[in-house]
């Protein structure tokens, strides 16, 4: 199973790759086809690389009961808890349109396919990849169904236990080579002690073939910029508008500023990720030519001696000579020049 995988046509991700950052709009478009657009103009703007629904077919991921069910909640959009979700779906011929208002304006464009039937659309309308939300995680028969269909997949891991993250692994691996895991805490807004970034390191420990990534419910954006440092492949973000609208995820989403911010931030620490190799590097020559030491005489030393340490000493030298970590080569060496005291000591002064 590759480490480094085409999520999207033409984008990788893992490896050396940048980071995939999506703008997880969900529902927090009001139910508003022009609001949604917005949405998505606003995470192209801001440099995200995909803006991401929420696609439920309801009457197969609700039973009646849970739909009937009196919904009182601040955010509600309805009497009852089905009225508020089916205010908050957009019918098969909107999500065409949005998909299509996001391919004319150059942004990747997928949603979560919250059950069975959700998944079936979004394979018909051809999305590049599937996002499993956590709820879905340990569902086995939904994922081994989504997994066939042969799609890249962007699997979340809130909720669930490792042991459980291991039973996804294999259960999609059997089917599917392309899927990355999301460290993932279900609580909206996120406390920053339940965030467990640590887990990013495990999670590549314990699935070293596969990407790893981050969606986060935090507040702010220090904490995602960090996940990418720690070595998020993938990061998703929920986005708003207005923070201020109604809604349970606006609190713990991120606002035009803060998401522009975020991208820029994420762009400036892969950048100073940089080489895995230490060494001098060019941008460094000045400092060192001013400030770089050298090997020179502690004392005068005469043509011929052997030296000894007590002869040598480091210090800022003109013209520059052995470098500092070599002076213990140069002992019981033999000196070819006469030298006065601080003078500096080169490889070619040095017999044998």
């Amino acid at each position: 199973m590759p480490v480094e995988f085409e999520l999207c046509p033409g984008r990788k991700i893992g490896g050396s790759n940048p980071c995939f950052i999506i703008a997880e709009i969900g529902q927090n478009h009001q139910g508003d086809v022009e609001i949604a657009k917005k949405m998505i103009r606003m995470a192209k703007d801001c440099g995200a690389d995909c803006a991401k629904f929420q696609k439920s077919e309801i009457e197969h991921r609700f039973t009646r009961n849970a739909l009937d069910r009196l919904y009182t909640s601040p955010h509600a959009w309805g009497p009852t808890y089905g009225a508020h979700k089916h205010h908050l779906e957009f019918s098969h011929e909107q999500y065409r349109e949005l998909q299509q208002y996001a391919t004319d304006i150059g942004i990747f464009f997928t949603a979560s396919g919250m059950d069975e039937m959700a998944v079936e659309f979004l394979h018909e309308i051809n999305v590049p990849f599937f996002k499993v939300a956590s709820a879905d995680t340990n569902n086995i028969p939904y994922l081994e169904k989504t997994a066939k269909k042969g799609r890249p997949m962007v699997i979340s891991s809130g909720m669930q236990s490792m042991e459980t993250m291991r039973c996804v692994y294999q259960t999609v691996k059997k089917h599917n080579a392309n899927f990355t895991f999301l460290q993932c805490t279900s609580a909206y807004p996120l406390p920053l002690e339940h965030v467990n970034l640590s887990l990013i390191t495990e999670f590549q420990k314990e699935f070293p073939d596969i990407p790893i990534g981050y969606s986060g419910h935090e507040t702010g954006i220090h904490v995602s910029v960090a996940a990418v440092a720690l070595g998020a492949k993938v990061l998703e973000r929920h986005v708003t508008l207005d923070k201020s609208w109604k809604g349970s995820d606006h609190a713990a989403s991120l606002e035009p500023d803060e998401l522009a911010e975020l991208v820029k931030a994420i762009r400036a620490v892969e950048m100073a990720m940089g080489s895995p190799v230490k060494q001098m590097l060019p941008c460094e020559a000045s400092c060192h030519s001013k400030l770089g030491k050298s090997v020179v005489a502690r004392k005068p030393l005469k043509m011929g001696e052997t030296l000894t340490l007590d002869m040598l000493t480091v210090k800022v030298a003109e013209p520059q000579g052995v470098r500092p970590e070599n002076i213990f080569k140069l002992v019981g060496k033999k000196i070819s020049v006469n030298l006065e005291k601080d003078a500096t000591i080169t490889d070619a002064m040095i017999k044998g």
